[in-house]
């Protein structure tokens, strides 16, 4: 028999679960870094916001990269508010599993995390990554300003073209302005620092993002 693979489907606003009014509790202090996971944070830093998969290998990737003050994993861009990871997993939120990273600009640029995010995964799946399926493994650049949102086009269309070279697909990835973020459950944040043989289904696609 021939199978078929069916993409995930978006829930609408009607659909999506109701949620809650509060929010997920979290330790307030990165199991890596030892720095605070939660606003307000020092002057000078700047926030970016990614999903690219899984979120446990999706953070991992971020906090390695020198210039990163600290990251958390949460949900977003989706339609219930505080939802919790159960929720998310059904697809009737609508949100992804993201990364929030707080950087120093001075030691790492956003082109540098563009770089990353791109080279970490592959953006041409849609509503999965490898066996990872759902709504919440799609790729996402969500911009906090309009610097933000000129970088992560002009990269889509830079990567687009090294991604056609290599006989690859379509880039689904979205770029939309960065939605509400609402931290995931406290034993996700870090997770394969506090589990290091904990799974990681993130892979790149093997094309790198020219330099």
């Amino acid at each position: 028999m021939f199978h078929f693979f069916r993409q995930p489907q978006m829930p609408t606003a009607r659909e999506a679960l109701p949620g809650r009014p509060q929010a997920m509790a979290v330790t307030n202090r990165h199991f890596v870094t030892g720095q605070p996971l939660l606003p307000p944070f020092p002057a000078g830093l700047e926030l970016a916001l990614f999903g690219l998969g899984c979120f446990w290998g999706a953070e991992r990737r971020f906090w390695q990269q020198a210039g990163v003050w600290t990251t958390a994993v949460g949900y977003a861009a989706g339609f219930t508010p505080n939802p919790t990871y159960e929720e998310v997993c059904t697809g009737m939120t609508g949100h992804n599993e993201v990364v929030r990273v707080v950087f120093d600009p001075k030691t790492v640029s956003y082109q540098q995390l563009l770089k990353l995010f791109w080279e970490s995964h592959d953006p041409t799946q849609g509503m999965r990554q490898g066996n990872d399926v759902g709504t919440q493994y799609r790729s996402g650049i969500y911009w906090h300003d309009e610097a933000q949102r000129r970088l992560a086009e002009a990269s889509r269309e830079r990567f687009a073209v090294a991604l056609t070279a290599a006989g690859r697909g379509a880039i689904t990835t979205e770029i939309l302005p960065a939605p509400d973020f609402y931290y995931a459950e406290d034993y996700h944040q870090q997770y394969l620092a506090k589990n290091p043989h904990g799974y990681c289904g993130l892979g790149g696609c093997g094309v790198a993002y020219p330099d």
